[in-house]
């Protein structure tokens, strides 16, 4: 079972896990050993609520198809348990993405203070601009 956030958990026949050979250099043992793992998780067919389902499907990520699987390929480590934990971690951290809302911001104003520190400072450094102007010669 894969523990999303809060209630949300997905069950782990709802996430197909194949081992596959890794691709790149690594030798005789990436030559031999399957290593990687490839996770399919349908969102159509998953116990996700209707929202994150929604939220998902309209998601613009690479690793969502058309039909709603989403497809992730681990081999970054040598061991198929490190690459299935990473896998899972990885479908944990899209769903997370997809779902998240940002808090609403709350106008604020300024303090009186600060607009009266902020107009000073304006002032002086309008003074101090102005004073780098041409210098005017009197002719007495």
């Amino acid at each position: 079972m894969l523990h999303i956030k809060g209630p949300v958990t997905l069950a782990s026949d709802e996430i197909e896990l194949q081992a596959i050979r890794a691709s790149g250099s690594g030798g005789q043992h990436v030559n031999k050993v399957s290593t990687a793992v490839h996770l399919r998780f349908d969102i159509h067919a998953s116990s996700l609520p209707e929202d994150y389902k929604a939220k998902l499907l309209n998601w613009d990520d690479q690793r969502i198809t058309e039909d709603g699987v989403v497809i992730i390929k681990a081999q970054t480590f040598r061991s198929r348990a490190k690459n299935k934990k990473d896998a899972l971690s990885r479908l944990k951290d899209l769903i997370l993405a997809a779902t998240f809302v940002p808090k609403k911001r709350v106008a604020t104003r300024p303090s009186r203070n600060s607009v009266k520190r902020r107009l000073n400072s304006k002032a002086r450094h309008a003074v101090t601009k102005s004073l780098r102007g041409r210098v005017k010669h009197d002719p007495e």
